[in-house]
């Protein structure tokens, strides 16, 4: 008897400091998601957009929070993507750590305007080129200059530079000064998403996720990605889901040859 009382008030000791060892984990867990903060986007044309509080709220948060050296989500024209500031190192590793994503895989920047470009690639193509295709679902894959940061894709001497045909995406690049390092918001080898719902076990991981709403192109083939490093040539990296609409501009407008293997 004295033995089953002992054994009895042991397992009753074990159960308690169980429930609240689970509860402790629990409250932890629901703190640091109570930290990620989804924010919405209204639903309004973008002329309307421009004129609402919670617009400027909304960019100024998510603002803040990259220039705290934070990741967030947010929409793009193609699907949605993780950004970061491209030149805080820190940041930098946090995308790498919340995709699982291979250290030899390059990261895009985001930028607001075409002027952008100049500061950090070395363009070989003329500036109507690049307003051809940009901004829109494309990603220009070009010399890099040394004024990017040189822990972003230290591997190679390229670097992918996108301008989103999405309002809040290029005011978003504008309101930061510097360029965005950008990527899908999803795993390393899961499927691109299309809203925010998808990706919702990354939320704990990042500051802000910005809820743009399902985007239109159900594609989930991202961004075409194609390699302009090489003076009158280019080189489709990815296909992605603007490809006959650019090779039509590089070919049919500016002459450009195709590189079968990428130089």
């Amino acid at each position: 008897m004295i033995v089953f009382a002992f054994i009895r008030a042991t397992c009753t000791r074990l159960n308690t400091r169980s429930h609240a060892l689970n509860k402790l984990f629990k409250s932890v867990s629901m703190c640091k998601e109570l930290k990620t903060r989804v924010l919405r986007l209204p639903a309004l044309s973008s002329d309307e957009l421009m004129s609402q509080p919670e617009w400027a709220d909304i960019l100024n948060s998510t603002v803040q929070a990259l220039k705290a050296g934070q990741v967030v989500a947010v929409p793009t024209d193609t699907i949605y993507g993780l950004a970061c500031v491209a030149q805080n190192s820190d940041a930098i590793r946090r995308v790498y750590d919340i995709k699982g994503r291979s250290g030899d895989k390059p990261l895009a920047i985001c930028v607001g305007e075409i002027q952008d470009i100049y500061r950090f690639c070395k363009v070989s193509v003329k500036e109507e080129l690049l307003r051809d295709l940009l901004p829109g679902p494309v990603t220009l894959v070009l010399e890099r200059s040394a004024t990017l940061n040189g822990d972003l894709n230290p591997f190679t001497k390229l670097i992918g530079v996108r301008i989103p045909d999405h309002l809040f995406m290029r005011r978003l690049c504008q309101m930061c000064s510097e360029p965005l390092a950008l990527t899908s918001a999803n795993v390393s080898a899961h499927n691109s998403t299309l809203a925010v719902h998808e990706f919702e076990d990354l939320w704990p991981s990042l500051s802000v996720v910005v809820d743009g709403g399902p985007i239109g192109d159900k594609s989930r083939l991202g961004s075409t990605v194609v390699d302009l490093s090489v003076c009158g040539r280019y080189h489709i990296i990815r296909p992605g889901c603007a490809l006959t609409a650019t090779v039509q501009v590089l070919e049919g407008k500016y002459g450009l040859l195709e590189n079968s293997v990428n130089q």
